[in-house]
């Protein structure tokens, strides 16, 4: 099962017991995932479809407990969902009718409205919703049950809902935006618009939010180990590279002493670069702090290098007057 139907068979299983919760929840997932038909006569039909079995358990309990509508559950196999009809699994299809009030709940939804004194669908997100800020939470909670989607943790942050149309889309971010320090954006992506968060701390906090506390956890602790494995290899590219640094000056130290050793001989150096160059000579792939230790008296990082950049320097004007003349 993926992070996403993990998440949102949690979200199924949370016990909504507060009635405008209910409300926003249903009319979330009505505005996200229906199809609704319009019949001559009037009357209107709305059917859900979901291919988890914990969402049509949620949404037909909620509607009842709302509306004491009992809505008729109907499964096919193998059928998918919208652009997985081809998929294996069962599709799952809560159907209203006349019968169950489906005009009522359109309405009560902010779904369909009246304008001119006829019914129309309304493209955006009904405020009478969005009051209370657990409204606006089991509105988010609703929407990601009927479009919400995202990528597994453990190899992008990705979250988002697809949206039939625009006014929806621009709503649904601006109830997004309206919680602290988050910021969804919308891009239109084929027929749909998509509302979208691709920073962690966006997805994360989202799902608590919604009420995820379980998938937000597990991505917390993907994010940890995440970024334990992350600084190991920074750590490890780091030693490499310092090893790598420490080698090519070993090796340039080694020439430039080797130069003057050619030239000049390196009892032309002063008694204590004579000792150093001595030293690097014997012990190419010695540190320069246990360089500094073999000295007599010891010294310090800093003394010896000084010392070994001061054989460079001799070794360069060598080289130099090698080209003058």
């Amino acid at each position: 099962m993926s992070f996403a139907s993990e998440t949102k068979n949690e979200l199924a299983r949370l016990d909504v017991d507060k009635k405008s919760c209910m409300l926003s929840e249903i009319a979330a997932y009505i505005r996200t995932s229906a199809d609704i038909e319009l019949y001559p006569d009037g009357s209107y039909m709305i059917e859900l479809e979901t291919d988890q079995a914990a969402v049509a358990r949620h949404m037909k309990k909620l509607v009842k407990e709302y509306f004491a509508v009992d809505c008729d559950l109907e499964v096919y196999e193998g059928g998918g969902v919208g652009r997985n009809r081809k998929a294996s699994g069962n599709s799952y299809h809560l159907i209203l009718g006349r019968q169950e009030r489906a005009e009522q709940i359109l309405r009560e939804c902010g779904i369909v409205r009246i304008r001119g004194g006829r019914d129309y669908l309304y493209d955006g997100i009904y405020d009478e919703l969005l009051k209370a800020k657990a409204d606006r939470k089991a509105y988010l909670r609703g929407a990601f049950l009927g479009t919400g989607t995202m990528s597994d943790p453990a190899k992008s942050y990705h979250l988002e809902f697809a949206i039939r149309t625009e006014g929806v889309a621009n709503d649904l971010r601006k109830v997004i935006n309206s919680f602290t320090d988050m910021q969804a954006k919308v891009v239109k992506r084929g027929s749909r618009y998509v509302v979208y968060m691709k920073k962690a701390d966006y997805v994360s906090d989202i799902l608590a939010i919604m009420g995820a506390s379980g998938s937000m956890l597990r991505m917390e602790d993907i994010r940890i180990k995440k970024g334990l494995v992350s600084t190991a290899k920074r750590e490890i590219n780091c030693d490499s590279a310092n090893l790598d640094r420490a080698v090519d000056t070993a090796m340039r130290q080694v020439e430039a002493i080797r130069k003057i050793a050619d030239l000049r001989g390196l009892k032309s150096l002063d008694p204590k670069l004579r000792e150093a160059a001595e030293l690097r000579l014997e012990h190419p792939d010695a540190t320069i702090a246990a360089l500094g230790e073999m000295c007599d008296p010891p010294l310090k990082k800093s003394g010896i290098n000084g010392r070994l950049r001061k054989i460079e320097e001799i070794a360069l004007k060598m080289r130099q007057s090698e080209t003058l003349y």
